[in-house]
């Protein structure tokens, strides 16, 4: 009998993905270029979800590759993390014609996919960056009066139960309120953590 060595965490994600592209019945599949896998480390802690690849995702394949992601890795710097302490992924998993937001049945297509690939990775807490990632679980909440508040919530097949709503990236570039709003908001990451182990 051939023996095959187990795969390590990162090809069992791979893999995960894979299967949900083969599968997915999402209608921007047909324009975009890739489908944009989320990516980092497969056992982390904390789960970023942004809301869809952008142009630079849609033609390398990661999220949050463009001018948003290098705000990202100066605010995970902020609080001494890197892209390899995370994982980051987006509810959906295609670029939306001309950036323009993913429409609700867009989202529907792939949230078992966003589901499947949380449940795998079984993080203590989930940051929404964005509203339209924040809405995906909470409708009816806002972010201008959600943002760098914890919420918790139990959901069906999923075992995080603690998430944290911020502004998006890209929507403080260029707002220096936001920029800064978003920073204050990002220290509260570690202080978060600490309530979670108590």
């Amino acid at each position: 009998m051939l023996y095959t060595a187990p795969m390590n965490p990162s090809e069992t994600l791979l893999e995960l993905h894979e299967q949900w592209e083969h599968c997915t019945t999402c209608t921007l599949k047909a324009t975009a270029t890739r489908a944009v896998f989320g990516v980092g480390n497969p056992r982390a802690r904390i789960v970023f979800i942004g809301e869809a690849p952008g142009k630079k995702e849609d033609e390398t394949g990661v999220p949050f590759v463009g001018a948003a992601g290098k705000f990202l890795d100066e605010m995970l710097a902020s609080i001494d993390m890197e892209r390899g302490d995370i994982y980051i992924t987006n509810i959906v998993k295609y670029r939306p014609p001309n950036n323009r937001d993913p429409e609700p049945e867009e989202k529907d297509a792939c949230r078992d996919w966003l589901h499947a690939e949380i449940s795998y990775i079984h993080p203590d807490l989930i940051v929404f960056l964005g509203r339209h990632s924040m809405n995906d679980f909470f409708p009816h909440e806002k972010i201008s009066e959600a943002h760098g508040k914890l919420l918790v919530k139990k959901f069906a097949g999923i075992t995080t139960t603690h998430f944290l709503p911020l502004y998006h990236p890209a929507a403080a570039l260029y707002n220096g309120a936001l920029r800064a709003k978003l920073f204050e908001d990002f220290k509260k990451i570690p202080l978060v953590f600490s309530k979670i182990e108590k």
